[in-house]
């Protein structure tokens, strides 16, 4: 099996499947766009930087040429790759699977695809909970019953991004589930008792002291400040937790103010690369996330899961089906709802799942899930011929 992938950048949750991927198939991915660590700050993380783990070793990968005027990851024209069209048709590839159709990028690569007739195939998680204006929502009933039928075959992330599929009557033959996940084992491996030590002997957070983490952008979509609020009541009804949020952006100091206000003691570690994310969740003893609609999925809540720590996601938040809303491994609270949330942390921190219960949800989630329904996909559109009639 020769796959080409195009994604836009370098991502670090991707590098791991892109390299187990490639120890099952003949494996080449391209890529529309060099993010710089200005991308990066300019992404909502507040701070330029570049990743401190190998996101390139590994799978062979092409960095194509983007024609973009100026190049960029917020627009549609940010990634213009009319080179994608001569690499698809010279690689006799057996497939192509592009992260979406966002960027222009996926468009041209699409569209290559049906003039050669190569099998396209994408994964993304899109859902419908996603905010959108009235026109867009109508615009997308008309076309996208006809323009997602363009793909040969659909890999769905979780249950949202499989409802958002069969709600614009994509045939369910040719859908895959192909889970959003994280390195499980490279978490898990570095999540210890030592740095759960070290980190919070740093921080001077006593050892009766329960720790709530945030981690994530500091922008108003994420509603960081819902987790300084539930604390501050928290702290009222008489409990010992603490703060620690990782991460910057712009309601930096909007969360500290709101701490001192609250009363609630909160260890702020400013961006956090991928090397420091392990110990911050085993200093912590839960990680919320609050997040509107806006937060399509939220791979935080699968790094903590991999690092042996319960969640609670607001039910806006993509994972929440997939993670916490079976009540095993986390909770589930209405978004906005301040209180709701204070009760869920509390409920989790006085009863919390075993290892073993974190660690079966987790597993569900995995790269090898990821792969192994990537290559069912593909398999499916080779052995029905190089097109698929809409």
């Amino acid at each position: 099996m020769r796959l080409a992938v195009l994604t836009s950048h370098p991502i670090q949750y991707q590098a791991p499947i892109f390299r187990a991927l490639a120890q099952r198939c003949d494996l080449t991915v391209f890529f529309a766009h060099s993010a710089t660590s200005a991308d990066q700050a300019a992404a909502g993380f507040g701070v330029t930087f570049n990743w401190d783990v190998d996101l390139l070793a590994g799978y062979k990968h092409v960095f194509l040429r983007n024609v973009a005027t100026p190049p960029g990851l917020d627009r549609f024209s940010g990634c213009d790759t009319p080179e994608i069209s001569s690499r698809l048709r010279e690689g006799n590839f057996d497939a192509l699977l592009v992260a979406g159709w966002h960027l222009k990028t996926f468009i041209q690569a699409l569209a290559a695809a049906k003039r050669i007739g190569l099998p396209a195939l994408v994964r993304g998680d899109s859902q419908l909970e996603t905010p959108r204006s009235f026109w867009k929502r109508g615009v997308k009933t008309v076309a996208y019953p006809v323009f997602l039928r363009l793909f040969d075959a659909a890999l769905y992330v979780g249950e949202r991004s499989r409802a958002y599929w069969e709600h614009y009557g994509y045939p369910r033959r040719r859908m895959f589930f192909s889970p959003h996940c994280v390195d499980n084992d490279w978490f898990a491996a570095r999540a210890t008792k030592e740095a759960r030590a070290a980190l919070r002997d740093r921080l001077g957070v006593g050892e009766e002291a329960k720790v709530i983490l945030f981690a994530g952008k500091l922008v108003p979509f994420k509603r960081p400040l819902d987790v300084i609020a539930a604390a501050g009541l928290m702290r009222r009804d008489g409990m010992n937790v603490e703060v620690m949020v990782a991460g910057s952006g712009a309601l930096a100091d909007e969360m500290t103010n709101a701490a001192a206000a609250a009363g609630v003691p909160l260890h702020h570690l400013g961006f956090c690369n991928q090397t420091e994310m392990p110990a911050a969740y085993a200093a912590s003893d839960v990680l919320a996330l609050p997040s509107d609609g806006r937060e399509t999925w939220g791979l935080v809540a699968n790094e903590a899961l991999a690092a042996g720590r319960p969640i609670v996601l607001s039910d806006a938040v993509g994972s929440a089906p997939d993670l916490a809303s079976d009540g095993r491994a986390g909770r589930v609270f209405p978004v906005g709802n301040v209180e709701a949330l204070a009760e869920a942390l509390a409920d989790v921190i006085g009863s919390p799942p075993s290892a073993a219960t974190i660690a079966a949800k987790s597993a569900r989630y995995s790269i090898g899930a990821a792969v192994d329904g990537i290559m069912d996909a593909a398999a499916s559109v080779r052995s029905r011929g190089r097109m698929v009639a809409l």
